[in-house]
Order: structure tokens, then sequence, then C-alpha cells
């Protein structure tokens, strides 16, 4: 009687903990969200986050994760002053760094990868190459296992675990997110910028996006979409937040489109008086396109922040420019238009010309001006 009630025992307890385990499939519907954060955050792909997760975790159900929430076996070294574990892996009573959640270990795992220079060669691949990643991760030591990048690529592709790198740069809708990807080619991009770049003939690729050209007198590269504002700062040696600051950005991650990225403060105006809009443009993309910090093209034509324009708009890109008045021999003069608290001294300033030269184009007697009042501003 004994060993039947054992046996039953036994028989329960074996198939509860058989009940409890994680499938792949439950880890993934459970951390892909994370993992698509993280690459817009960093520029991790996604696919790459997610196989290691399965793999270094068992899919959820490993001694380490149950215990730690470490979910990609990083180790405790010199430099971490959290909460730790031991674990048995390569010698016994390892160090192992612990988390509150999974979110800080995903976290984590990102600015693991981000801070370690030997790290750095993957963030200059393309996000989609998880190959790539997953032989670069090897050889830059994160694994001893030597079949390590092949069991990622493996989980990658026997999942699907691509399409949430796909989702997270915006390649592939939420709606397709279970359908596999047909077609990986990428079609190299090419942008002509208009009447921005002074030097003749110049076509910025999306193919060499560590050329840095100048455009009215600001250095910028040519970035491709799913480009980590990361990596480009590190790269150049900014800080994120002054890129941020520097092409106007609110939101840090990854590139929704092909853009230029300045590499330094834009100017106050652009070397043209005038810019025209083009079909599907912004006043963000108008801004990017002439090196014009973007509040003071909204202040020079009078216009909030997220106002939509319809295409063919004439955007001023100098201050009071609002067109041209022929003088006596059919030459054209500029004209600037007077705004509140502007006087003859803080526009002279602006233009480079003396108060003198101004009174004498516009015929003044006194230092007294008008709001609105049209100021011929050159000889």
């Amino acid at each position: 009687m004994y060993r039947i009630v054992f046996t039953i025992l036994f028989s329960l307890t074996f198939l509860t903990l058989r009940a409890q385990r994680i499938s792949v499939e439950e880890y993934i519907v459970q951390f892909k969200d994370i993992a698509i954060s993280e690459m817009k955050r960093t520029g991790v792909p996604a696919s790459i986050t997610l196989a290691q997760g399965i793999l270094e975790t068992e899919n959820g159900n490993s001694e380490l994760v149950k215990k730690s929430n470490n979910h990609f076996g990083i180790k405790c070294k010199s430099t971490w002053t959290g909460e730790s574990v031991t674990h048995d892996d390569d010698a016994n009573g390892e160090c192992f760094r612990a988390y509150t959640n999974a979110n800080e270990s995903y976290r984590d795992h990102s600015d693991f990868l981000k801070a370690n220079k030997r790290y750095s060669a993957l963030f200059n691949l393309d996000p989609v190459d998880y190959a790539g990643w997953a032989k670069g991760l090897k050889k830059a030591g994160y694994a001893t296992n030597p079949k390590y990048p092949d069991l990622l690529i493996k989980y990658i592709e026997q999942y699907d675990l691509q399409q949430y790198t796909l989702l997270a740069i915006n390649r592939l809708p939420e709606s397709d997110m279970a359908k596999t990807e047909e077609n990986k080619t990428v079609v190299p991009v090419e942008v002509a910028v208009e009447n921005t770049i002074k030097e003749n003939d110049i076509t910025i690729t999306a193919n060499d996006p560590d050329k840095i050209i100048s455009i009215n007198k600001t250095n910028c590269i040519f970035a491709k979409k799913g480009t980590s504002l990361l990596v480009i700062a590190n790269k150049h040696k900014i800080s994120l937040s002054k890129l941020m600051e520097f092409n106007d950005m609110a939101e840090e991650g990854l590139l929704a489109k092909d853009q230029l990225i300045y590499l330094e403060k834009k100017a106050k105006s652009g070397e043209q008086e005038y810019y025209i809009l083009l079909q599907g443009e912004t006043l963000y993309d108008a801004a990017q396109k002439n090196a014009v910090q973007l509040k003071y093209l909204l202040e020079y034509n009078n216009i909030k922040a997220g106002s939509t324009l319809n295409p063919k708009t004439k955007l001023f890109l100098q201050p009071g420019f609002q067109g041209a008045v022929k003088n006596a021999d059919g030459r054209k003069n500029k004209v600037h238009l007077v705004g509140a608290k502007e006087g003859l001294y803080s526009i002279a300033k602006t233009y480079h010309v003396t108060v003198q030269q101004l009174k004498e184009w516009n015929k003044l007697d006194s230092d007294n001006l008008k709001i609105g009042q049209e100021i011929i501003v050159s000889k």
C-alpha cells in the first residue's frame, strides 16, 4: 500500500512540475514586447535578444532565471554593484547578477552590450543581419560554447523571431507579425538633397553612412532607417542628449526613415532665403534638409509646431524675410518684416549692416519702427 501511495504522489508531483514548465512559444509571447522596446531604445536586434533569452534560460525554466531573473547569464564582474546570486556554470559558485524583474534584466543586457567596447562593431551591422550578430557575439567572447551562434540562428529561424526585429524598425505591419518574411532583399536607398549642398551635384547615398558632409556649414551624415541614435552618438563621440538636441528630436531609439543627422548644432537661418516644400515633406524635413533649427523655422513663418502644410508652400529660412522690392535701376532688395520688440539696431546686427545704412535705404528720419513695417535690408 505504501508503494502505491508513493507512486501516485510521485506521479502527481512530476506532472505538476511538467505543467509549470514554459514552452518556447510562451516565452516569446511573454517577452517579445520588452525585446522590441529595447531594440528601439538601444539598437540591439529583438530577434537576437529573444534567441539569447531562450537559450540562456532554457526558455524561462532554468534554475538561474528562477532565482535571479537573469535572462542572459550575465556574470557580476568587477563593475556590478547590484544584487547577486551564486550559480554553478563554468566553475562552481560563480557570481551572477540578480534583478527584481525581467524588464531590469533585458535593459541591463542591452546596456551591457552598448557599454562594452568589444561589442561595438556589432552596432555597425544592419539590425536585420541576425547571422552577423550571432557570430559577432561569439567572436567578441559573449559565450564559450562554439555552437552558440548556430543555436541563436536556429531559434531565430525556427520561431521566426526576425519578425520582431522588423516590427521594431517598422518594416513589418503589426497585422502581419505572424507571417514569415518572404523577401529579405534590401534595396539601396539613394536620396538627392536638393538646394542645400553647395558642392556641385553631390548625391548622398544610404550606402555611405560614414561620409561626413556639410550643409549650411553644419556637419552631418546620412543615416539609414533602423539606425540607432545611440550608435551614431557613440561613433562620433557625442552624447545622445546632444545628438537629439542637434536634430530637434524628442524620442531616442531607432530612426523611422532615412534622413540627415547633424553632428553639431544647426544654424539659426538658412543659406537661401526660402525653401519650397515638396510632396510628403513636413516642417521637420525642411528644417533638416536646410540645416536650420526647427524653432527658428517656425518663428520665421509664424507657424505652430505640428502644423500640416501643403506641398509647394514657401517657407522662409531667414528672419523677417518676406520677399523683395525693386529699386530704381530694377535690381532687387531684400526686405525684412519688423517683428515685436525689434529695432533698427537688432535688425542691422542680424543682416550685418549698419543702422545708418538702414536709414538711408529706407529714407527714415527716426529710429522708430512699427510692427509689420517692411524694411529694406540690402543695398
